[in-house]
């Protein structure tokens, strides 16, 4: 008696796991928790700024800033927008970076930041806005993934969620309306 398997019983097995590996990429979408992750990271530059930025605010002596519109990729989200925007963004926190007019070295301590993030994607849609009018900033990101942008299960973009002016786009910063962009 031969022991082993036959070709009917590995076709079978095989068949029965590609059927299984078919269901669990259909329910889990690899694609859709890519973008979740890059969104994550996103939320997580900006509040990282914005922290650093209120960190600048409370030490710095002088608390004006020369006003500008910056992005870091592609061309200006909001037709407002003055679109000066730079493929190769540059990440100092010397001032001279896509956060400009801010120079985080001057910080008591040190910069909180070694570089500025930028957005995972760095396509045209997806990249990060930074605008302040002198007094007030705000920084801007789209949300790629069904579950963070506006109308998701973890919506963070519409109005009701970032206090914002823009239903569409994260915004975070201190202008009272969130609507310098």
């Amino acid at each position: 008696m031969r022991k082993g398997f036959t070709l009917l019983e590995l076709l079978i097995v095989i068949g029965i796991l590609a059927i299984l590996a078919t269901v669990v990429a259909l329910v889990l979408n690899p694609a859709e928790l890519l973008r979740q992750a890059r969104d994550s990271q996103r939320l997580s530059d900006l509040r990282t700024i914005n922290s650093a930025l209120g960190l600048w605010f409370a030490s710095a002596s002088s608390t004006t800033m020369t006003a500008t519109t910056t992005c870091t990729v592609g061309t200006a989200l909001f037709s407002g927008d003055s679109g000066s925007c730079v493929t190769n963004a540059v990440t100092t926190v010397l001032g001279n970076g896509w956060v400009n007019s801010i120079n985080f070295a001057n910080i008591p301590g040190g910069s909180p930041l070694a570089r500025l993030p930028l957005d995972p994607s760095q396509s045209a849609t997806n990249y990060y806005i930074f605008k302040n009018d002198g007094t007030y900033y705000e920084l801007n990101a789209s949300m790629e993934s069904d579950k963070y942008k506006s109308g998701g299960t973890a919506d963070v973009e519409s109005n009701t969620k970032d206090g914002g002016d823009n239903a569409d786009v994260y915004e975070i910063g201190t202008d009272p309306a969130l609507d310098l962009i």
